[in-house]
């Protein structure tokens, strides 16, 4: 069993993953540059005690991040509860992908990390829809080429954008009015939301599937996939919200 981290703008998710690559107990913590190593040991500590795990059960840990500033805070924390010394996912790492874009060390370790989740656990070609902070879109071909992708703004970036550069529109919770056309502020702000986003992903992938000349397998994960993903017209997008957890395993497997 190993502890795999991913530091993310927003959150901080870990879980523990077995050789197997089966997720158990995943937690999450806000992420905040601000806090110290000993403040997050401190926390990492009280979630094994709630759930009742056993620390001394674990035989390594990996970490993914997008935020620099709290990467090595994050590998002290694991220093001092777990008595590990974290693997950190970096350019140049064996991954089993080859990544064909301008400057391959440029490419977020959560988008490769969850392209080596797709190419070991599901066909390809593949798109993996990531959506988090940003909703990311990774391409990755027949031969396990990582071909490129797409960055946008996430589901919530743009409704905080868009309550805040505006007077009258309020705040509001993710979830799909009845119908698409809304009879009321909240109800057309929640439709553009999820029923936006959502045909934003139809759309997007088949202007994928017509730029590479064939159908590709699509993976969604991230903390709001769940709310967007099922209003897709489209059939038969794979939900796996471990994806990126998964990957960090198959990684530490492959860069013992």
């Amino acid at each position: 069993m190993i502890l795999a981290m991913d530091i993310g703008n927003t959150n901080i998710v870990m879980g523990y993953v077995d050789k197997n690559c089966n997720v158990n107990s995943l937690f999450r913590m806000k992420t905040d540059i601000s806090r110290t190593a000993w403040q997050y040991a401190s926390e990492i500590y009280g979630m094994l005690n709630i759930y009742g795990i056993d620390k001394n059960q674990l035989d390594g840990c990996i970490i993914s991040s997008v935020v620099p500033p709290l990467t090595y805070s994050i590998k002290e924390a694991v220093r001092i509860v777990f008595h590990l010394d974290a693997k950190i996912v970096i350019p140049g790492m064996k991954t089993g992908l080859n990544i064909l874009i301008d400057n391959p060390a440029s490419v977020g370790s959560d988008m490769v990390v969850d392209a080596v989740a797709a190419i070991n656990q599901y066909s390809v070609p593949a798109v993996i829809i990531d959506t988090g902070t940003a909703t990311t879109f990774s391409v990755v071909d027949r031969n396990k080429n990582y071909l490129g992708g797409l960055i946008m703004p996430g589901v919530m970036i743009s409704q905080e954008a868009l309550t805040s550069r505006t007077s009258q529109l309020p705040k509001i919770s993710l979830e799909a009015p009845k119908r698409v056309i809304g009879k009321n502020t909240v109800d057309c702000m929640k439709s553009g939301a999820v029923y936006g986003n959502a045909a934003m992903i139809d759309g997007t992938i088949d202007r994928i599937e017509n730029e590479l000349g064939e159908k590709v397998t699509v993976i969604a994960t991230g903390g709001l996939a769940e709310s967007i993903v099922p209003y897709c017209q489209r059939e038969g997008i794979i939900l796996d919200n471990d994806l990126l957890l998964k990957g960090l395993r198959i990684l530490y497997d492959k860069n013992k």
